[in-house]
């Protein structure tokens, strides 16, 4: 079963094959009765680039749907936190079992995501396609 997970937003600017849609992420509280009152809200506005769909009739304070799959989220989460997290562990553990000294295994693991995170980046374009969003024009 493939869910979506949908946000509202506004079409801040149309160039090209790209759309940066304005959204409001906001936390469960929010929507409490007292969120002004205790300072628990969280309300904050991220830019979400929509790359692949059609530009046409989508001017900028249009209204849309920024629909992305669940399985796409998770998708994130592994390459962003996962992964990071098993390559830190995993080479701490190793590092210190071969050198015994632990603070050449902390230096060797908090290192090791520097190539991490440049594969990450050279690999950008093929993650672009594997998670991308998509637009539905709100009626």
């Amino acid at each position: 079963m493939n869910t979506t997970i949908k946000h509202s937003g506004v079409v801040e600017s149309v160039t090209g094959d790209c759309i940066k849609v304005r959204i409001v992420q906001t936390s469960a509280c929010v929507s409490c009765k007292v969120a002004g009152h205790c300072h628990a809200s969280d309300k904050k506005d991220k830019t979400v680039d929509v790359y692949g769909t059609d530009t046409s009739g989508l001017n900028i304070g249009d209204e849309v749907m920024v629909v992305a799959s669940e399985s796409m989220g998770w998708f994130a989460v592994v390459l962003g936190f996962v992964l990071p997290f098993i390559i830190v562990v995993a080479l701490l553990f190793a590092v210190l079992g071969v050198s015994g000294n632990e603070l050449t295994a902390a230096l060797a693991s908090l290192f090791s995501l520097i190539p991490y995170f440049v594969l990450l980046y050279l690999c950008k374009d093929k993650i672009r396609k594997r998670i991308s969003f998509t637009i539905e024009r709100n009626v």
